[in-house]
């Protein structure tokens, strides 16, 4: 049992420290809009370590004027408090704070058996805000445990808007001396991407340090990973080639593991705890939907900034990685699914769809300069459009615009930097 006196000298510290926040410059996010203090359901933020989630569950109570009592979990303090130990920790917050009806949770996976109270709680309609990183709190874990009565708001690292907004960099203006500016502050953001702390810190070490604590700490200690230094490769690995389509039976022999399952449990795991994220391959069946799942880090800085990555810039596959998290930012929690296409006569990298109706085919290259290359992502576009019967074709590059005519076809081509701070969900075009 924890003593009462010390923990109520860390509540009261880390609430002080939490409140200190409103004088920083924080960054607005989206995800915040989604936070319903109203409701019922414990509203849960989770995502990668370090994405940003304490700040925006502040934020969202913060800026409501609700009067909430906060604990973080994650401090030494409660490293060997258990589910007994909650009631004391409530008692002593009902001492500091007197009455209150939001009840800010950070890090509470911590705690065993923290679901029972996070219920009781519930049911005494106290008003919950949470957080987890997701090796920790996991969608299945939500789903055993708080059955209904949960709301899930996946957090990323900063877009390239909400890195402007940090930087100061004005994403309205169309005068030359804006766009260049932005032009500039997205070059940035494709080499150190969006993890907020780095914004802020240069640390040469900060996403190793990230990773190792995540693939040791985590991931292994949950889940009891047997052969730990395989694993550690295999993952590494994985991050300095994606992004990339998972054949499980080259990664069993290359990494010497002796089934195919042990390698899609390892997967699994990496896509648990937020490191990498999947993409289905697009077709009208269901069996080859879930196979050759195609696999992007959470953020363009895992790519390079570990030891051993020996990556070059890998300008393409950056662009590709940041268009494909901005649309998991806004089509994914909007009800779009999102497939990539495969075919022996050439590929389109996204398709979008929300049920059996396709909204727009997306192709991405850095460079299209040279004809083969124009040639390559216009044949794959072309050829989504053949297989699929959509119309709406998209080719986002680094820097170009333009609008292609392709026999009854219209390719629009516009950069990155421009599409992810304009982009609008796409209108439906076509039935499967």
């Amino acid at each position: 049992m924890i003593d009462k006196r010390a923990i109520e000298t860390v509540l009261a510290d880390q609430q002080e420290e939490l409140e200190k926040r409103s004088s920083e410059k924080l960054c607005r996010r989206a995800e915040e809009q989604l936070v319903d203090l109203n409701s019922p359901q414990a509203q849960v933020v989770i995502g990668v370590r370090r994405s940003g989630k304490s700040t925006l569950c502040y934020q969202a109570l913060h800026n409501a004027g609700v009067k909430f009592a906060y604990v973080n979990f994650d401090d030494e303090h409660f490293r060997n408090a258990d589910a007994d130990d909650l009631d004391v920790i409530l008692e002593v917050l009902y001492k500091l704070f007197g009455e209150f009806e939001y009840l800010f949770l950070d890090e509470i996976q911590n705690i065993g058996g923290w679901h029972l109270f996070v219920n009781k709680m519930l049911r005494r309609r106290m008003h919950i805000v949470m957080t987890g990183s997701n090796a920790r709190l996991l969608s299945g874990e939500l789903a055993t445990h708080l059955t209904g009565r949960c709301k899930e708001i996946p957090l990323y690292p900063f877009s390239f808007s909400e890195y402007c907004s940090m930087k100061n960099v004005d994403t309205q203006k169309i005068t030359t001396q804006a766009v260049a500016f932005r032009r500039a502050a997205f070059d940035d953001y494709m080499k150190t991407g969006g993890f907020p702390e780095l914004l802020s810190i240069n640390s040469r070490t900060y996403v190793n340090d990230l990773v190792n604590n995540i693939l040791k700490r985590d991931i292994g200690s949950r889940f009891k990973i047997r052969f730990k230094a395989s694993f550690g490769q295999m993952a590494q690995h994985l991050l300095n080639i994606v992004p990339a389509v998972i054949v499980d039976s080259e990664l069993a022999r290359l990494f010497h593991f002796k089934s195919e399952h042990t390698v899609r449990n390892y997967i699994d795991y990496l896509k648990q705890a937020y490191l990498l994220i999947g993409v289905n391959k697009f077709s009208a069946k269901s069996r080859i939907r879930v196979v050759e799942n195609k696999v992007y880090p959470v953020d363009v800085a895992l790519m390079n900034q570990r030891d051993n990555a020996f990556a070059g810039d890998n300008l393409g596959w950056r662009l590709e990685t940041i268009v494909f998290l901005h649309l998991q930012r806004t089509c994914k929690l909007s009800g779009y699914d999102i497939y990539y296409m495969k075919e022996r006569s050439g590929e389109c990298d996204f398709l979008i769809c929300r049920g059996n109706r396709i909204f727009q085919a997306i192709q991405v290259s850095y460079d299209i300069s040279n004809e083969k290359t124009r040639k390559r992502e216009l044949s794959g576009l072309l050829l989504a459009s053949r297989i699929t019967g959509c119309r709406n074709l998209l080719l986002l590059t680094d820097h170009e615009y333009d609008e292609i005519e392709a026999g009854d076809n219209r390719i629009i081509v516009m950069p990155v930097y421009d599409w992810v701070l304009r982009s609008e969900l796409p209108q439906p075009d076509v039935k499967i």
